[in-house]
C-alpha cells in the first residue's frame, strides 16, 4: 500500500475520532448583543419556559431580575438573537444577588444574596413573597465574596441546590447543600474542587464555583471557573469546566465523586477579545431530536473599560 494511501486512511480515522467526541457535547461560540442587553453586571440565569429567562445582577440599583428574551434555534442550539425586556424590583437595595432558580410549583424565583447568605423567593413582579429557604447555620461563616453564589432547582426531583463560592471559613473542601419543596434542608455534600492551573509570569488568580445546573434524572452539573489576570491585563484568560456529580440519599455526607463534562476557555490579549467571566447557567430547553441546551451568561463588569462585552453562550449536552 502506498505512503499517500496510509496517509489517507491515517487523517480518516483521525476525523472519524475528532468528530466522534465532538458530537458528545457541542459548544457553540459565544454571542454578545450589544443593542438589545444593556451593560450588567449578570451573575444568575433561570429559564422560565419558552424563550423566558430570569437573570439576576449583582450590581443592580435595586433588588430583583431582569427578563431576557433568547431566541435559540431548535435544531442547533445556537443562540439567534437576545434582548433585554425590563427590571423588576421589589425596591430594596441590591443583595449581591448571584444565582436565581424558576420554583415551577408557584411561578416564582428564588434569588441568592452574597451580602446576607440568605435565599429569598420573589413572584414575578419582583416584589418579595416573605418565604426563604430555611439556610443551616454552618452557611453563616460564608463571608465578603465568598458567600453564596451558585443556585438550582429541578421540578422532576424537587431539589433545591446552593454552593458557596469557596469553601467556608475552617473548611477545606465545599459544601453543596439542598432543600426540598418545603423550602427545608434534605441534605448535604462535599465537593473538591480542582487545584489551580501552573501559570507563568506576575499576576493574579481566583477561583471558584460560580453555577449549578440540576438534571431531571437526580445528577447536578457544577461550573468550576478560574481567572488570570496579569497587571496589565494583557495575557488575561478564563477557565471554565463543567463537572457532573450524583447526589443521592446513599452519599450524603460524603465526598462527591465528580466527572469531567465539558470545559472552555476566553482569552483577552492583542490579538483575542474573546474573555467572558461566566457566572451563570441554568438548563434550557430541548431541541427537536431531544437533546438538551445549557444556557450560560458572563458578568463583564458592566462592560469593563468598553473592552469586555455581556457575552450568552450555549452548550448542547447528548
Amino acid at each position: 500500500m502506498s505512503r499517500c494511501w496510509l496517509l489517507t486512511i491515517g487523517c480518516w480515522f483521525l476525523t472519524i475520532g475528532i468528530y466522534s467526541q465532538e458530537t458528545s457535547v457541542v459548544v457553540h461560540r459565544q454571542r454578545s448583543f450589544p443593542s438589545s442587553i444593556p451593560a450588567g453586571n449578570y451573575s444568575g440565569i433561570a429559564w422560565m419556559g419558552g424563550d423566558r429567562y430570569a437573570v439576576v445582577n449583582d450590581k443592580a440599583k435595586g433588588s430583583g431580575y431582569h427578563l431576557f428574551i433568547i431566541d435559540i434555534d431548535p435544531v442547533t442550539g445556537k443562540i439567534r438573537k437576545a434582548k433585554e425586556k425590563g427590571f423588576y424590583s421589589c425596591g430594596i437595595a441590591n443583595r449581591d444577588e448571584e444565582g436565581v432558580a424558576f420554583f415551577a410549583p408557584d411561578s416564582t424565583l428564588f434569588i441568592t444574596g452574597e451580602s446576607d447568605n440568605e435565599v429569598l423567593e420573589y413572584a414575578l413582579n419582583g416584589k418579595q413573597t416573605g418565604r426563604k429557604l430555611q439556610m443551616p447555620d454552618i452557611f453563616k461563616k460564608a463571608k465578603g465574596n465568598k458567600g453564596l453564589e451558585a443556585l438550582t432547582y429541578q421540578s422532576h426531583t424537587g431539589l433545591f441546590y446552593i454552593i458557596s463560592e469557596k469553601p467556608l471559613k475552617g473548611d477545606s473542601l465545599s459544601r453543596i447543600q439542598c432543600f426540598g419543596n418545603d423550602l427545608k434542608p434534605a441534605g448535604q455534600w462535599y465537593y473538591k474542587m480542582n487545584k489551580s492551573s501552573t501559570k507563568t509570569g506576575g499576576g493574579k488568580s481566583t477561583k471558584g464555583v460560580p453555577a449549578l445546573a440540576a438534571l431531571p434524572d437526580g445528577r447536578l452539573l457544577v461550573m468550576e471557573r478560574e481567572v488570570f489576570r496579569p497587571k496589565n491585563n494583557i495575557g488575561s484568560w478564563v477557565k471554565n469546566r463543567i463537572f457532573v456529580v450524583t447526589p443521592s440519599k446513599e452519599t450524603k455526607g460524603q465526598l462527591l465523586e465528580k466527572h469531567l463534562l465539558v470545559s472552555f476557555e476566553t482569552r483577552f490579549n492583542l490579538t483575542v477579545r474573546s474573555f467572558a467571566n461566566y457566572e451563570g447557567m441554568c438548563l434550557g430547553p430541548r431541541l427537536a431530536d431531544g437533546r438538551q441546551v445549557l444556557v450560560l451568561v458572563c458578568d463583564s463588569q458592566n462592560q469593563y473599560k468598553g473592552y469586555l462585552k455581556d457575552w450568552l453562550k450555549t452548550i448542547v449536552l447528548p
